[in-house]
């Protein structure tokens, strides 16, 4: 007789506590300041879940949790002209856009 263990243990958000907070040290998008939760999983069912320690920040580009001094550090746009600051600001809101998205984090409206 047989048995197989098919279960794992992954990570999971629980709540977001500061949008934006850092910059993803793999891809270097933008990484959210979070409370994680730990979850254990038998046949990809929660069976068991308990908070993580400290929060992380979480990129939710490429799924990576990594910890806030691991950040890298906020684009600098004060050595940059202003003609470009002006092209990184959305249309919209005018609020200072990263040049990688597409559309406004702000307001939702595409650039």
């Amino acid at each position: 007789m047989f048995f197989f263990f098919v279960g794992g243990l992954e990570q999971q958000v629980r709540q977001v506590l500061k949008s934006g907070a850092g910059r993803c040290i793999r891809c270097g998008s933008r990484a959210d300041l979070v409370e994680y939760e730990k979850v254990l999983k038998l046949f990809f069912v929660p069976v068991w879940r308990w908070p993580g320690k400290e929060p992380l920040l979480h990129c939710d580009n490429c799924k990576l949790f990594f910890p806030e001094s691991y950040s890298l550090p906020p684009s600098r746009t004060d050595d940059v002209s202003p003609a470009i600051v002006r092209d990184l600001r959305c249309r919209y809101c005018k609020q200072l856009v990263e040049p990688e998205f597409s559309y406004c984090p702000f307001c939702g409206e595409a650039l």
